[in-house]
C-alpha cells in the first residue's frame, strides 16, 4: 500500500466514523419521515442537483438491496453523459429546479431526498425552496465545509448566499471536508482522492436501510430488490416491477 492510499482510506474511513457517530438522530428521523411515505404509498423521490450528486441518486435507484419505492429524479441537465461543463452551467442556473420537480410530477405531501456534498448551487437551493413553496418536506444529505466557508457572492452560489443544510427540514451531515479532495500526490502535492460520493451513499444507504426497519415496525413489508443477476432474482423482481413501473418515470 503506497503512502497516498494509506492516507486515502484513514481520511474515509475518519469521515464515515463521524457520520456513524454523530448522524444517528437525524438519520432515525428521516427514515421516520420516510417510513411515513411509503406507509402512504407515497414514493421516496431522491434528486443530486448538479454532477456527480447524480450517483447519489443512482446509488439507491433500481438497486439491489435497495427500496423499490425510490423515485430518481435524473433529469439530464445535470448528468455528465451530455456534458461536464454544460451540467455545471445548468445546475447554476436559476428556476430550473421548478422545471424538474413538475415534470416528476412532485406535489404537496410528498418527500425530496437533496444529494449534494457542496449544499450551495442554485439548483440545490432552489429544489429545496421550490419544495417548501409546494408543501413537500426535504431531507438533506449535505455538508457544513463548503457552506461555512465559500464567499457569499462566488460564482458556484444560488444568489440567495443561502445553504442547503440551512433550509432543509432534516439535515443528515455527510462529514465532507473542505475541498473534497484532500489527498497530496507527487511532488507537486496535487491534491486527489475525493470523498463527496463515498460519504453521500453511504449516508443514502444508511438512511435505506434505517427505512425497511421502520416499516418492518409498522406490519409493512419493505419493497426491497435482489439482484438481478441471482438466478431467481427476475422472478423475485417482478411484482416489484409491476407495481412500480407505472409510478417510477426510470424504471422501465
Amino acid at each position: 500500500m503506497s503512502k497516498e492510499s494509506k492516507q486515502y482510506l484513514d481520511s474515509i474511513v475518519t469521515c464515515l466514523t463521524a457520520i456513524e457517530q454523530n448522524e444517528g438522530e437525524s438519520i432515525d428521523k428521516a427514515a421516520s419521515l420516510l417510513a411515513g411515505k411509503v406507509a402512504e404509498d407515497r414514493l421516496i423521490n431522491v434528486i443530486g442537483p448538479g454532477g456527480h450528486s447524480n450517483m447519489g441518486v443512482e446509488e439507491v435507484f433500481w438497486r439491489a438491496g435497495g427500496l423499490a419505492c425510490v423515485n430518481g429524479l435524473l433529469d439530464p441537465g445535470t448528468n455528465l453523459l451530455l456534458g461536464a461543463k454544460r451540467s455545471n452551467v445548468v445546475e447554476r442556473s436559476s428556476g430550473y429546479a421548478r422545471t424538474v420537480l413538475k415534470s416528476y410530477r412532485l406535489g404537496e405531501g410528498d418527500v425530496l431526498i437533496i444529494v449534494n456534498a457542496y449544499g450551495l448551487n442554485s439548483m440545490c437551493i432552489e429544489s429545496a425552496l421550490e419544495c417548501r413553496a409546494m408543501g413537500i418536506k426535504t431531507i438533506a444529505i449535505t455538508s457544513e465545509s463548503f457552506g461555512k466557508n465559500i464567499p457569499p457572492d462566488a460564482p458556484a452560489r444560488h444568489s440567495s448566499g443561502k445553504n442547503l443544510f440551512d433550509i432543509c427540514d432534516i439535515f443528515i451531515n455527510n462529514h465532507l471536508p473542505y475541498g473534497d479532495s484532500v489527498i497530496k500526490v507527487g511532488k507537486a502535492g496535487k491534491m486527489m482522492g475525493p470523498h463527496s460520493t463515498f460519504l453521500n451513499c453511504f449516508v443514502i444507504d444508511w438512511l435505506m436501510m434505517e427505512t425497511a426497519k421502520k416499516l418492518e415496525n409498522m406490519s409493512i413489508e419493505p419493497p426491497v430488490w435482489v439482484s438481478a443477476n441471482l438466478p431467481d432474482g427476475d422472478k423475485i423482481n417482478k411484482s416489484l416491477e409491476e407495481k412500480y413501473i407505472p409510478r417510477i418515470k426510470h424504471l422501465l
